[in-house]
């Protein structure tokens, strides 16, 4: 059984791409993340400040994309992005 995720794209004011994710990301649905960053050139702004959960398949898709992404992530995910290292390679800001 899939988690449900979902994925809206679209653009920022300045024209940078931004992917918006609600949801939960794990082994079941980060191969739709994986793909949605692949088919978006360029730097990518991620918005993560409605998602509840991430798994290692989700951060190893994070990984894969760090040095193009911007992350927006919620007080819950912070922690996560800080202590897996991905906040030492991608941008990481936490709406306050």
């Amino acid at each position: 059984m899939t988690t449900p995720l979902t994925l809206t794209p679209g653009r920022r004011p300045d024209g940078t791409a931004q992917l918006t994710a609600v949801g939960e990301i794990d082994m079941s649905n980060a191969g739709v993340l994986a793909d949605s960053l692949r088919g978006t050139p360029g730097r990518v702004v991620l918005d993560l400040t409605r998602v509840e959960y991430l798994d290692s398949a989700a951060l190893n898709v994070l990984f894969e994309h760090a040095d193009r992404l911007e992350i927006l992530a919620g007080a819950l995910l912070a922690p996560v992005l800080a202590v897996s290292g991905i906040a030492d390679l991608a941008t990481v800001h936490t709406p306050t």
